[in-house]
């Protein structure tokens, strides 16, 4: 699949162990965690790929976050998040987002943060 990150500052923490571990406080465990599951994304056909993953954790967001989801960086332990959003082939966001109908078609990902999104 491909991705799209939200800004600079995203895509790298998603690409690159140094700042990803910078992000993680020197946690090389969750640095290594979180490029393993970008090249997870990345080697996903479409997004079905991922959501039948059950390691991944992949879960609908709410409130001021309607349209995407969540994935694990790590486990349902660790509070960390990978927020993401599936895009249609010009890169838009899906309205409405019926993940059910699309998984089979989504072919490209937006990545909006990495984070601690609970909290």
């Amino acid at each position: 699949m491909k991705i799209i990150y939200e800004n600079v500052r995203v895509e790298k923490y998603c690409t690159s162990f140094k700042e990803a571990k910078k992000m993680f406080g020197g946690n090389d465990i969750l640095a290594r965690s979180l490029l393993s599951r970008i090249n997870a994304i990345q080697q996903a056909i479409v997004i079905k790929d991922i959501i039948s993953m059950p390691f991944f954790h992949f879960h609908k967001l709410e409130k001021n976050l309607k349209g995407y989801f969540a994935i694990d960086v790590k486990t349902r332990k660790e509070p960390w998040r990978i927020i993401l959003q599936p895009l249609d082939e010009q890169g838009e966001p899906y309205n409405p987002c019926n993940i059910d109908e699309i998984a089979s078609t989504v072919r490209i990902v937006g990545i909006k943060e990495v984070s601690m999104h609970y909290e």
